[in-house]
Formats: C-alpha cells, structure tokens, sequence
C-alpha cells in the first residue's frame, strides 16, 4: 500500500512539474516600454481567430511574411495606419525608418518584438494600436514591413533559410508583385 502511495505522490510531482514547464513555454507578449505582459484581450474583437493570428500566438512567427498574396492588404493598411509617421515605403518621418536595418527597439528584429511593438505601443508618439487594429491587420502590416526590408538577409531574423538565401531586398520595382490578389479570406476574414 505504501508504494502505491509512493508511486502516486512521485507520478503527481513529476506532472505538476511538466505543467510547471508547459506553462513557462507557452508564449507571452511584453510592453516594450516596460516589460509588463500584455493583454491580448483588449485588442479589437475581429480578426483574432485566424488561422494567421493563431499560428503566430503558438509560434511568434508572421505566416503572412510568406504569403505574397496577402502583401497588398498589407500595404493597405501601413498606408492609412502608419506611413504619416513612418513615411509611405517605412524610411520614417516623425517616426524612425522600418525598412533598414537599424531598429530603435533591438527586438523588432524578430516577429514577436514588432508585434509587441504595433500592439502596446514603444516611446515617443508611437501608442498602442490595439483599439486601431485588429491582431490580424497587425500582422498583415508587420508583413509589408518586412516586404519594405532594404537591409541584408543576414540582418532580418524574421526570413527562413530558404528565404535569405533567395531574398532581394525591397525596390519600387517590386511593388508591383505584391499586388497579386489573395483569395477571400486567404489574409482578412470573410465579413459574415
């Protein structure tokens, strides 16, 4: 009886112990500012049950970076949201240039940063864009930055390894691809 007592404790420990860990692996998203978890929750109610948006939440990864389809949506809405402070093809204005690869916040180097970045907000005049965008649209926009990239490959952690080995960094000459049209709702969800 007493074994069975103590295999059952250790069994307990050793569970508790993989939820313990399961938990601590699971993604968090930080202010940039000052580190506080952020509360996804107080996005925009649409556009956060995508296939896009719940991938990047598991991952931190962008899938639209990868969808040239969705580049245009993309620019879309980088031109109304972000390009009076950011300059139309990310080279700043007021606010600092995306599209090199100097970033003001290290982080934004890879998906997760720039999106903590777009959502909660950094210093200066950059607010949070939680109650403009949806997490979808900010994972749109984070892609046609990304598309705007002058730097090199080696710089742009958010590119696979098949992508920096073909990557070419953005030219107005390449614009023109990304206006390819997705599928409806391959990069915005369909209105019901």
């Amino acid at each position: 009886m007493k074994r069975k007592t103590i295999v059952g404790i250790a069994l307990g420990a050793l569970l508790g112990v993989a939820g313990a860990l399961g938990a601590e692996a699971a993604l968090t998203f930080n202010n940039t500012v000052t580190g506080e978890v952020l509360d996804l929750s107080q996005g925009l109610p649409e556009g956060r049950d995508t296939p896009a948006v719940k991938q990047f939440l598991e991952s931190g990864r962008n899938p639209y970076n990868e969808n040239a389809s969705c580049l245009s949506a993309g620019s879309e809405i980088f031109l109304s949201a972000c390009s009076g402070c950011h300059g139309h093809v990310a080279e700043g204005k007021i606010g600092p240039g995306l599209n090199d690869d100097y970033w003001t916040y290290p982080k934004n180097t890879t998906d997760k940063g720039l999106f903590e970045t777009i959502f909660g907000g950094a210093q200066g005049q950059m607010g949070p864009q939680y109650g403009s965008l949806s997490l979808n649209d900010m994972l749109l926009v984070m892609a046609w930055v990304r598309h705007l990239y002058t730097g090199p490959a080696n710089g742009a952690e958010w590119l696979s390894e098949e992508q920096r080995r073909t990557f070419t960094p953005y030219s107005p000459a390449r614009v023109e691809t990304a206006r390819a049209p997705a599928n409806a709702g391959e990069c915005r969800p369909v209105p019901n």
